[in-house]
């Protein structure tokens, strides 16, 4: 007997005792033969007031033309979406990162107060595309993701340039590298359109392992965001849904302690963002899958940094998907034994099977290098551990920095007054700059610090300074930079006791982050150190403030944590 796929919607649709339900689903379109259909719910994060996601809800009206195409009632509503780029450095980016939370909220409010059998979400920015994920963890309806796509490049004298190039050339500005003229060129031609930040950003790290963790169709993390084949994915997506309906694979199906690795190994593989830390370990959380940032480190050390990718290298996501896209690097890993290709996907088939008859992976532009001569022998992302950081930290050493560096500390209580350093010349080399008071608690919110490290790259100190903090930095950050410093200043890390002169040791080679102070100096300081009130007395980062875990733990507001082991190295 042919099993009814609308497993959950009929609750509202067919019981008698359901009228009111039923009589606003009339209210809505639906007939005697549609309100029996499955109803799917299409969460899209579109709004009108950034490139990364001006088009979704474009694409989610295709979505529904699909799923009414395959006998499906395709219902969208939205999401919200907090744009990096354009809140980076003001105190709009502390609603970034906890944006994540009431996305992965909003979409379980949804689904589950609607019914719905299942779910499509449309995704631009990294924190929607991972609250959707944890979303899909808790629904655990047959889903999957589609990615809006990456931007084009822009072009400045004839030379691609995008969203880093901006804040890059204010670095340079700043250090009378540029001149106005110039500055504003790059502005105005940055963005061409729609479409997430086109490097190996967070966007893109964060679609790029998804897909490779199953829970997005092959090739959707690089198709670019105004290209056909994006347009042919959003009706391929309703075939796919209809399919997991019928076979009723869920995401809990399909994500195991492998797919979390495998999507991990990609993220090391491609040179991806920091973020990814942070989006694993509560993707991980929401699965009930223990993940720590030992797993992360062990991880790191088998797999080479293969990929020429911006931030840190010359190539765009556009350039991907021209040379074969994101299923022929993901075949290039699983015949190099990187990734367990017996994990299941949203297409109803094994990464395996999805990649067994790809086109090949053309290297004309040299994007990716061999395994012999990688970029990097191990991954960008590292571990670090010691005094300053004795709950972890991570570490973006893509192998074009040193994995040693010593200097000196200049000390920063907000990411304003490090900026202001730079444009005011006192940034040297040798320099380490220390932000603090920017993590989860202390911000609150966890900010990215993409505007400091981008001003002190183009003001040439990339190689010759190092900075830290308790926040995040940019899946668009390169230079020598750790952050997601633990505990944070707020919490009484040892960071919220360091002042300007103190030595500061970057040991990457033995995944160490120290101070050179004695215990008598640190117990000294810490008598004299004052816990500074919350910034925020109401309102969302208020309560962000008294929930949120911890940067080691994954920035978590839905209860205790499963890692008990996060803050171990193993």
């Amino acid at each position: 007997m042919e099993r009814k796929l609308n497993k959950f919607s009929r609750t509202l649709a067919e019981n008698e005792d359901q009228p009111g339900s039923q009589a606003m689903l009339y209210g809505i379109g639906l007939d005697e033969t549609t309100i029996q259909y499955p109803q799917v719910g299409i969460a899209s994060a579109g709004l009108m007031g950034n490139p990364c996601n001006m088009h979704l809800n474009q694409l989610g009206e295709l979505v529904i033309k699909g799923l009414k195409g395959v006998d499906i009632n395709g219902l969208m509503f939205n999401t919200i979406s907090v744009s990096d780029a354009m809140t980076m450095g003001t105190e709009g980016m502390k609603y970034s990162l906890t944006s994540r939370d009431l996305i992965a909220d909003s979409i379980e409010a949804v689904v589950n107060a609607y019914w719905y059998d299942g779910l499509i979400t449309i995704m631009g920015c990294d924190k929607n595309i991972t609250g959707a994920i944890m979303a899909m963890a808790r629904l655990n309806r047959p889903s999957l993701m589609i990615y809006g796509g990456s931007i084009h490049s822009g072009k400045h004298h004839g030379k691609k340039i995008n969203i880093l190039s901006t804040f890059e050339a204010y670095g340079a500005k700043v250090a009378d590298h540029t001149d106005e003229q110039k500055f504003k060129s790059i502005i105005r031609n940055a963005c061409p359109g729609a479409g997430s930040c086109g490097g190996m950003s967070t966007a893109n790290t964060m679609s790029s392992s998804i897909e490779t963790m199953g829970l997005s169709l092959p090739y959707s993390s690089s198709y670019p965001a105004n290209s056909n084949e994006k347009k042919e994915e959003c009706i391929s997506a309703a075939k796919a849904l209809k399919v997991l309906l019928e076979l009723d694979l869920k995401p809990r199906d399909i994500i195991t302690r492998s797919s979390l690795e495998n999507a991990i190994v990609t993220v090391m593989a491609l040179g991806g963002s920091t973020n990814a830390v942070l989006h694993y370990l509560a993707i991980a959380r929401a699965f009930g899958i223990s993940l720590t940032l030992a797993d992360f480190q062990a991880i790191s050390d088998k797999t080479p940094l293969i990929a020429d990718m911006k931030p840190s290298g010359q190539y765009l996501m556009e350039d991907v998907h021209e040379s074969g896209g994101t299923p022929a690097i993901l075949k290039i890993l699983l015949d190099q034994g990187l990734l367990n290709g017996d994990c299941m996907t949203v297409t109803g088939k094994t990464i395996s099977e999805n990649l067994k008859d790809i086109t090949p992976w053309d290297n004309g532009k040299k994007i990716l290098h061999s395994f012999e001569q990688p970029i990097k022998q191990s991954g960008h992302l590292q571990i670090l551990f010691g005094n300053m950081a004795q709950h972890g930290s991570v570490a973006k050493i893509t192998g074009k920095e040193d994995d040693f560096f010593q200097g000196r500390a200049k000390v920063f209580n907000k990411e304003g007054d490090a900026i202001n350093a730079v444009k005011d010349h006192k940034i040297w080399k040798g320099d380490v700059v220390v932000i603090r008071y920017e993590g989860p608690k202390g911000a609150p919110g966890m900010p990215e610090m993409l505007k400091v490290t981008a001003a002190v790259i183009g003001a040439g100190l990339g190689k010759d300074a190092a900075i830290l903090n308790d926040g995040r930095f940019s899946g668009g950050t390169h230079g020598f930079v750790v952050g997601h410093i633990c505990p944070e200043a707020q919490e009484g890390g040892l960071i919220c006791i360091l002042q300007d002169g103190d030595t500061i040791t970057i040991d990457v080679r033995n995944n160490q982050l120290n101070v050179d102070l004695s215990d008598k100096e640190i117990r000294s300081r810490y008598r004299t150190w004052i816990k500074p009130n919350s910034k925020y007395l109401n309102g969302i980062l208020y309560k962000y403030s008294l929930l949120v875990s911890s940067a080691s733990d994954g920035f978590i507001t839905n209860g205790i944590s499963i890692n008990s082991n996060a803050y171990e190295k193993k």
